[in-house]
């Protein structure tokens, strides 16, 4: 089965659902009712999936303005180099055949100096790493509650999660050439009402020291966006900061994305008029 894989500049194809279902998530009736208070955050966990499954399905052509900061990181978590870039980010979906497509593409709107002695880190796909709780990955993570917060709206469920041994990864890494999974775990923080996913953490441990990976982890948080045409509100990712270690080495990214917009534009081909 083909699947999304997303960061680290790594897009392919997401395969056809496997809906999470409601016998699976709850157990019995029985059992259901004899453990409400456990089961609350499994609710959240469920709404969390409907609410990515339908972003994915319906906010096509997403763009907006990405901004990022990379920069080199030395002793006492200082700044020793820093570019900065700026891009109108495009984030594509469609569904052929059951088959969610996710394409992302940047144009550069400013392109800071580039010091050919430095190696920066380039990291993308933060829209694409709520495939974590897309019903698609179901088997590939397991959840375990982590409590509540009262947030200015609401009630925000925390939940970790982990990878499962062996299992899919939405996330890759790419290293001279070559992808390598990343088996991901880390925080998600949940609106309890509408399975909104506010904020979402993640690590890989030390499985990849052999890559020379010393650490990697990433802080991502969403906020409600309203788009028109039509009018329809989805939380998208607005600040994304990941951090990667090596023995001799740390980058820091930090991407903001501004001004969401949905792309109206469309391209028609026409044949050429015979002679």
């Amino acid at each position: 089965m083909k699947r999304a894989m997303a960061i680290f500049s790594i897009v392919a194809l997401l395969a056809s659902y496997s809906r999470l279902s409601a016998e699976g998530a709850h157990g019995s009736a029985a059992n259901f009712d004899a453990s409400r208070a456990a089961s609350e955050p499994l609710e959240a966990l469920m709404l969390a999936r409907n609410s990515v499954e339908t972003m994915f399905q319906r906010s096509e052509n997403v763009v907006c303005m990405e901004s990022v900061t990379q920069s080199i990181v030395g002793k006492n978590d200082h700044s020793i180099y820093r570019e900065e870039s700026k891009y109108e980010y495009q984030m594509q979906s469609s569904i052929l055949n059951g088959t969610l497509k996710l394409q992302e593409a940047r144009d550069s709107s400013k392109v800071s100096f580039r010091d050919p002695a430095r190696t920066l880190l380039i990291t993308s796909g933060f829209a694409a790493m709520l495939l974590i709780v897309h019903p698609n990955y179901e088997s590939s993570y397991q959840f375990e509650a982590a409590g509540e917060e009262a947030a200015e709206n609401g009630t925000i469920v925390k939940l970790q999660y982990s990878a499962v041994p062996g299992a899919t990864s939405p996330a890759a890494l790419r290293l001279r050439g070559k992808n390598y999974a990343l088996p991901l775990s880390g925080t998600m923080w949940i609106d309890k009402a509408t399975g909104a996913v506010v904020r979402l953490t993640a690590s890989v441990d030390s499985s990849l020291t052999d890559l020379g990976l010393k650490g990697m982890t990433s802080d991502i948080h969403y906020a409600l966006v309203q788009f028109h045409d039509p009018d329809e509100s989805y939380w998208m990712p607005v600040s994304a900061t990941i951090d990667v270690e090596t023995p001799k080495q740390h980058w820091r990214n930090i991407h903001r994305f501004t001004a969401y917009r949905r792309f109206t534009g469309k391209i028609t081909v026409e044949p050429a008029s015979k002679q």
